[in-house]
């Protein structure tokens, strides 16, 4: 959105000492010119924000804000020319001057009138922006003296605790507004990915240039979206661990692989859905293809706890598809509107593709055809037979009962596999989908594989074990690993999983969960864009780039 927003449109406010009418208005417009690219300096002292200023500046930020609050040294009169000078006159970016009190979550802990003082005089030194809560803008506007028109002033309100409903987040907008803000800032704290939505109603209602941020894991969706919604800024932390509030991207994540600066309106929003979610590689595959096609789509981490709510909440064509893993796959088959026959038969669904035209949800079970694709190259290459179908008359066995598990099952006896043995840590879920199965499928624990009463040919771990940050963790001992012929890990993070090195150490061959996750997010993207062939290899390229290296 590209509009120009001049002040405050109703009613009449207390700004840069002066009472000005609505329709007066501020002649120093804050234009909306696409969401800006921000990143906090939170280094502990002056010193280290120095330093910082200018790698902020390299990362790509559109905007820097300093944190006067963490830095333990600084003093107003001392320091504060020289900050805002390395920003805007050196870095070349404009600031934002933020001195955060202890009662809004911040660090300052001394008087509000040097405080505020310092805010003022931030201004006059020529900050673009000064942040100023809501609870203080009164006594701020208040102050006798003039802020210059060159500086916008961000009225500010935090939530640490939740996310209001959106009315009430707009009446806040609204008594912010009043107050004499140029921008408002919102941040709350999303309790449930559902509570998002409540940002984007609030961002559709503004009267001016707005931020609408959810703190927190389930809120990630706010800052990335920012850009589709009409966000004025995002915040960006310029690495992984040196985030300014819960839940930030880093300004790589935002600006390269989410392409911020190309979000509009009519962008379409995909997303894997999970709990856990922030490990999944799903958002850097998807998004390089979208990015290679050229198609205006973003796709996003979604943690959800609740699967029904989370579709009545996104109920929206804007939400056009979603990839579901562990453990809403059960979930998904029931919230779909339609359901492919074979998903229906695997009784799990691990993608969900929303009609252009009704609105409605179809859902589909990719996982099964790359998991036992990626065992049949095993086993070729193990014999060196060649044979379309290398699954036949073998045993496998099946590591967990959930929605991989089942999708597994349901392909190896579809191939050809003469006995499927399926081992749960939870014998009544292996028996329940034995019995669901037939005959030629039947239950076991992992104690019993653990033990060796459980044998075969092709051993597939479909949990989570092993997975990153658990890389030590292996699902069955060293010597039953290396008891088969080909050891399947759905685990792809990190790279080589215990469960395969040992497997390898004992004569197994592997076959490696990365190929799975490829070949299923790629029939993904198919269903989702209804391109005849996603782009693989660069899908594997991205995986395999993306995974850290002491890991792989």
């Amino acid at each position: 959105m590209s509009s120009s927003i001049e002040g405050p449109v109703a009613g009449s406010q207390r700004r840069r000492g002066c009472v000005v009418s609505a329709t007066e208005g501020w002649k120093g417009a804050v234009k909306e010119e696409g969401t800006k690219l921000t990143t906090s300096i939170t280094a502990p002292t002056v010193e280290a924000a120095l330093k910082e200023i200018p790698e902020a500046a390299a990362a790509g930020a559109d905007i820097i804000e300093l944190r006067l609050d963490l830095y333990a040294d600084f003093k107003p009169q001392e320091h504060l020319a020289t900050l805002i000078q390395a920003c805007q006159d050196q870095a070349k970016v404009p600031c934002i001057v933020t001195y955060r009190p202890v009662w809004e979550g911040g660090k300052y802990d001394g008087g509000e009138a040097q405080r505020l003082g310092a805010l003022r005089y931030a201004a006059v030194l020529g900050a673009r922006y000064v942040d100023v809560e809501f609870k203080a803008a009164t006594v701020f506007f208040a102050a006798p003296g003039m802020v210059p028109e060159t500086t916008a002033i961000i009225v500010s309100s935090h939530n640490y605790e939740a996310t209001p409903g959106a009315a009430e987040l707009v009446e806040l907008a609204n008594a912010m507004w009043d107050a004499g803000a140029d921008i408002v800032k919102i941040a709350t704290t999303a309790t449930d990915v559902a509570d998002c939505r409540n940002l984007f109603a609030l961002l559709a209602a503004r009267r001016g240039p707005t931020v609408a941020l959810a703190m927190g894991e389930r809120g990630v969706m706010t800052r990335i979206l920012s850009g589709k919604y009409g966000g004025y800024l995002t915040f960006g932390a310029m690495g992984a661990g040196r985030e300014s509030a819960p839940g930030q991207p880093t300004i790589g994540e935002l600006r390269n692989m989410y392409r911020l600066a190309s979000m509009g309106p009519k962008t379409k929003v995909y997303g894997v859905i999970g709990n856990p979610v922030a490990q999944s590689k799903s958002p850097a595959i998807h998004n390089a293809a979208f990015a290679q096609l050229g198609t205006d789509a973003v796709y996003v981490p979604l943690l959800v706890d609740d699967m029904e709510r989370f579709l009545e909440a996104y109920d929206d064509p804007d939400f056009a598809g979603f990839s579901v893993t562990i453990p809403h796959k059960g979930a998904a088959l029931a919230g779909a509107d339609h359901v492919d026959p074979v998903a229906q038969e695997i009784g799990a669904v691990n993608t969900l593709v929303r009609s252009a035209d009704s609105g409605e949800l179809t859902g589909y079970n990719t996982d099964w055809e790359a998991a036992i694709g990626a065992i049949e190259e095993a086993l070729r290459g193990k014999d060196g037979s060649g044979a379309p179908k290398p699954l036949t008359g073998k045993t496998v066995v099946v590591i967990g009962a959930g929605g991989a598990g089942r999708g597994l099952v349901f392909g190896a006896l579809e191939r050809g596999a003469a006995e499927v043995v399926v081992c749960n840590r939870s014998i009544e879920r292996a028996e329940q989908l034995a019995a669901e199965v037939g005959e030629r499928c039947r239950a076991a624990t992992l104690a019993d594989l653990a033990g060796g009463q459980v044998t075969g040919d092709v051993l597939a771990n479909t949990t989570s074990v092993g997975m990153v940050p658990e890389v030590d963790a292996s699902p069955v001992p060293a010597e039953v690993a290396g008891s088969f012929a080909v050891v399947f890990d759905a685990v792809y993070n990190p790279l080589e999983t215990k469960l395969l090195r040992e497997a390898v150490a004992g004569g197994a061959a592997p076959a490696s969960g990365v190929d799975m996750f490829v070949g299923q997010a790629a029939r993904q993207f198919e269903l989702f864009t209804g391109v005849k062939e996603a782009p693989r290899q660069l899908m594997k390229d991205v995986v395999l780039g993306s995974l850290d290296p002491a890991k792989r």
